[in-house]
């Protein structure tokens, strides 16, 4: 798993990827055993096992600290080859499901989306952090469904981004909705079911058979 990079440059000692693996899952278990409001950077030290300087040269605060361990959660994810476009979407929404229902995963990631509508920077670091590496898992599987004919291959460079990023946002926003603000499970039938949709589409003639979502 990579290291992640801090929000600012720093000059000095050169970094140490044990000593970020270590604070990256301190500040996991804070989260879980603490929650977002009473997590510190001192606490996370502590349970490090660094100095609270050592963190500050990496992290410039609590925001950029929690999306990075955060992230880190989403680096999990993997695009399986199951066969077919429909296989391999199920899998990879399973996947995407069972990390949001993580305590740390459920606690850090609502916690900086709140905190970011008032601070621009933090948006963008939850965008390269978080989203853009999962927009690639999109950009794989719409390769491998055209290799196999699934799909009709793209000829216009803006309009296939255009639809990447469209594929993203339905896909993140329906499971991210029925995690954390629904509280539902997103189990294997949901997931069956939505894919059906996604694929499908709502006004198409196989979507009578959608009658059980």
């Amino acid at each position: 798993m990579q290291s992640r990079t801090p929000a600012t440059p720093r000059t000095g000692r050169p970094r140490s990827a044990a000593a970020d693996a270590a604070i990256l899952a301190a500040t996991r278990e804070a989260l879980v055993e603490l929650g977002w409001s009473k997590l510190t950077l001192g606490d996370v030290a502590t349970r490090a096992g660094v100095a609270k300087t050592t963190l500050y040269r990496r992290w410039s605060g609590k925001n950029e600290l929690v999306v990075d361990a955060v992230a880190e959660l989403f680096d999990e994810l993997e695009l399986p080859d199951r066969g077919s476009l429909a296989a391999d979407i199920e899998g990879v929404v399973l996947q995407f499901a069972a990390i949001l229902a993580r305590p740390e995963a459920k606690s850090g990631l609502m916690a900086v989306v709140a905190e970011s509508t008032r601070d621009d920077a933090l948006r963008e670091r939850i965008r390269a952090s978080i989203v853009d590496p999962q927009k690639d898992l999109v950009l794989d599987g719409r390769a491998r469904a055209q290799a196999r004919g699934e799909l009709p291959p793209e000829t216009d460079p803006e309009e296939a981004s255009r639809t990447v990023d469209l594929i993203f946002d339905v896909v993140a926003g329906a499971v991210v909705h029925r995690t954390l603000v629904s509280a539902e499970p997103a189990d294997e039938e949901w997931v069956r079911s939505f894919t059906k949709v996604l694929l499908l589409g709502l006004t198409s003639a196989g979507s009578s058979n959608l009658s059980g979502i």
